[in-house]
């Protein structure tokens, strides 16, 4: 009987690109799928301490929707480092302005914040529109239930 686990060698672990079409699908459930396939934890070979995930390509964020009061009630809070220099953006600007950056920080704060998480957030690519510059990469299509 074989009692040692699995863990994947560097070399054998295989990226794919993937594609998330956001048009009228909501923001949390866009982001969590792509977390998942950032991670890896739709593979066979998902190991916690590891990058076993791939490439995602989020297009279309300016459709993404946001459900319920999200758009009046939800604040974006960062700070500069200066006294006084606590900055707040509603979720209404920030998805007029800069949705990209609302599915960007969305998928971030649902992945680790460790030295792996920083580095898996490296291979999300996020953008407003339908157009991608990752077109050679072959990406396959990516459906959110």
């Amino acid at each position: 009987m074989n009692n040692t686990t699995y863990s994947p060698k560097k070399g054998e672990i295989e990226k794919k690109w993937y594609v998330i079409d956001a048009t009228d699908k909501p923001l949390g459930r866009v982001a969590t799928e792509a977390a998942k396939l950032l991670r890896g934890k739709h593979k066979p070979t998902f190991t916690p301490n590891q990058d076993t995930g791939d490439y995602v390509i989020i297009i279309n964020c300016k459709n993404a929707v946001l459900t319920g009061h999200k758009l009046d009630q939800k604040v974006y809070r960062h700070h500069s480092g200066y006294i006084g220099g606590m900055k707040e953006t509603s979720a209404r600007v920030m998805m007029e302005k800069t949705p990209e950056k609302a599915m960007f920080l969305a998928v971030k704060g649902m992945l680790p914040h460790t030295k792996l998480g920083r580095q898996m957030i490296k291979k999300l690519r996020v953008y407003a529109n339908s157009e991608h510059e990752n077109i050679a990469q072959k990406p396959e299509n990516w459906e959110v239930q």
